[in-house]
């Protein structure tokens, strides 16, 4: 079936995950629920990790039939997410999939950013995806089977002003991603970015808002808005089998707004 330029479709429906033990971060909304959700229909089982409990999240996994827990974390803090390594190998015994989506996205006048903030914007959108990929990546050695999927942001190829701290932590999401690929490949672990584009999330209605939305619609090849569905296709494919033989890429998920 043909859909007219623009129109969104749902995802199938298949059993690409069965099995696996997903973990994703910030799984309480937005980008975090929709991921959590197709990896759960497509047959894994979701550990949901946010600083507040993902509990709606968790919810409508059990509904599709999949087991889940809701974890709360401040991933930015090595002791928190040492606290909850145990709660996540002890819920299925290993875990086979990571989703690095935990993050923030402030704009912020550099004249006016002082050091505290822009190490608390490094931390939760750069620290914490080293923090939760060493708190997995044991146990996905040990099964010689991994993926590991990092959100970074297409903002990385455009001229976007006063979002200096961002821009700096999520092209160190890309090199991240790069490096640790070429470690973890050994292992039978790939690891990959996704770029989403400013999309009609709470988070994204809150911080960037409905006219500047729009804006950016208009300069995408797709001239709609982005939702949250629109990047668990891409984070789908790289958490599964079929990404056995990529690694250490990354894919830009934004309606074609990069290509400018």
């Amino acid at each position: 079936m043909r859909h007219a330029p623009g129109q969104e479709r749902s995802m199938p429906t298949t059993s690409s995950h069965s099995g696996r033990v997903a973990v994703v971060t910030g799984a309480a909304g937005g980008f975090g629920t929709a991921i959590s959700l197709e990896l759960a229909r497509r047959g894994a089982d979701i550990i949901a990790v946010d600083l507040k409990a993902a509990e709606d999240t968790i919810s409508a996994v059990r509904e599709i039939g999949r087991k889940g827990i809701t974890l709360q974390a401040d991933l930015a803090d090595p002791e928190q997410v040492e606290a909850i390594t145990a709660d996540m190998r002890a819920f299925a015994g290993r875990i086979d999939i990571l989703v690095n989506n935990a993050g923030i996205f402030p704009f912020r006048n550099v004249w006016e950013l002082d050091f505290a903030e822009w190490k608390r914007i490094q931390s939760i959108n750069l620290d914490s995806q080293f923090l939760m990929a060493k708190a997995v990546m044991g146990s996905m050695r040990e099964n010689s089977w991994g993926r590991i999927v990092n959100l970074a942001s297409n903002s990385l190829g455009l001229t976007v002003p006063d979002m200096v701290p961002y821009m700096a932590a999520k092209g160190g999401v890309v090199g991240f991603t790069r490096a640790l690929a070429t470690d973890l490949a050994p292992y039978g672990i790939t690891v990959n970015a996704v770029c989403p584009t400013a999309s009609s999330t709470p988070g994204g209605q809150t911080f960037i808002g409905d006219e500047v939305l729009q804006a950016v619609a208009e300069m995408q090849a797709i001239k709609r808005v982005g939702s949250a569905t629109d990047i668990v296709g891409a984070v789908c494919f790289l958490s599964s089998d079929d990404c056995a033989f990529m690694t250490g890429q990354t894919l830009v998920a934004d309606g074609g707004l990069m290509r400018v």
